[in-house]
């Protein structure tokens, strides 16, 4: 850091403290201050403003066009967030967010569904003025941020202030090459196995189909037509009314229902190292017909031995699409792809952080009480 706090000129994800010194210079702003945990490790948690709007269809403004602008045509009904409102699965919501940029020209940034978003089958994409894509601010960008929402499984009851995204800042190109990522994984072991396949820029993630860690237990199967689920209370649901368990009945495969959302777990333990970051893309859709993981950020020190993971499996959010597809032990579902750090956070994941899934298995939302197979 330079002695102005303003993050160094190297390339790389910003870390805590840079984005702390983002905020504090005002290219993070907003009308509160940060809740006291909303600055992670190498990301800022997101949080939703005061309205909501139900809209007819997704969309992205394209160049030439605010955010606003299209809503003005869009927008089906506002909806006042202060007291909380239940947004309905299979309808599309849009909400401005309580955080805002005004981003240096060497600064970008993406963003993401924050782990339990994800694992709610949550749909959520950020967008920005201009935009020509999701969840991808460009280096310089100034002006308002808002989230696509759009609940898939259960209903959800949000209010001002409730986080389902997050974001990233970095500087310069932060993705590590294949030949990097094969060294980092001799000297870090990246995940547990000591061929790790490392093609198309990422390290190879595949599926537990065995059983064997779960006590028979392969995964969750999500039910139609429940209840509803507070984002903001933890521990709060019976597993049972929102989830049917999968077991092992001697076979290594499952067959994906279409439409259906399952929770999976990696076969491997993933390691990321304090210096680095990560993120899980999908593998290639030519190979099946399922979506994995929706949200896909790794914090610095998620799975390592000095913050507390001692290896944790990577939790699988999996969405068979229109036919059903069998779904193999083993079989690759994704790609973990690293990125260089521009500096050590000051904690790393699951250090006091109140991280969820340090060292998870298969594990659920936070949302879920404890679980137990008869």
């Amino acid at each position: 850091m330079s002695e102005t706090g303003r993050p160094d000129s190297g390339e790389g994800i910003l870390p805590d403290h840079a984005i702390a010194a983002l905020a504090a210079g005002g290219a993070i702003r907003t009308a509160r201050p940060f809740d006291e945990d909303q600055i992670q490790p190498a990301s800022l948690d997101l949080r939703l403003g005061p309205t909501a709007w139900r809209i007819r269809a997704s969309f992205l403004p394209g160049p030439g066009e605010s955010v606003a602008q299209r809503l003005e045509r869009l927008a089906l009904h506002q909806l006042d967030l202060t007291g909380g409102e239940v947004l309905e699965t299979g309808c599309v919501y849009l909400v401005e967010l309580e955080e805002s940029l005004a981003l240096r020209a060497s600064i970008a940034a993406s963003a993401n569904p924050k782990s339990s978003t994800g694992r709610l089958d949550i749909f959520t994409r950020v967008i920005a003025d201009r935009s020509r894509a999701f969840d991808v601010v460009p280096a310089g960008y100034e002006g308002k941020l808002y989230l696509e929402i759009s609940p898939r499984t259960f209903p959800i009851l949000v209010r001002q202030g409730s986080r389902l995204s997050q974001i990233r800042f970095r500087v310069g190109d932060t993705r590590l090459g294949e030949d990097e990522l094969r060294a980092l994984h001799r000297a870090e072991r990246l995940v547990s196995t000591d061929d790790a396949d490392v093609a198309g820029g990422g390290i190879a993630v595949s599926v537990d189909l065995s059983g064997d860690g779960f006590g028979g237990l392969l995964g969750f199967r999500a039910k139609h037509h429940t209840g509803l689920i507070d984002v903001d209370r933890r521990a709060a649901c019976d597993v049972d009314d929102y989830w049917e368990p999968l077991v092992t009945r001697g076979r290594r495969e499952l067959v994906l229902d279409p439409d259906a959302f399952y929770i999976l777990a990696s076969k491997e333990t993933v390691h990321v190292p304090p210096a680095h970051a990560a993120e899980m893309v999908p593998f290639d859709p030519l190979v099946g017909e399922f979506r994995v993981h929706y949200a896909g950020f790794f914090d610095p020190g998620f799975g390592h031995d000095a913050a507390g993971g001692r290896g944790a499996r990577a939790v699988l959010e999996v969405r068979s699409r229109e036919v059903p597809f069998i779904l193999e032990d083993g079989q690759i579902v994704g790609r973990l792809v690293y990125e260089r750090m521009q500096a050590l956070p000051t904690t790393l994941y699951g250090e006091g952080l109140r991280s969820n899934y340090q060292a998870q298995g298969l594990k659920l939302s936070k949302h879920f009480k404890a679980w137990t197979r008869d």
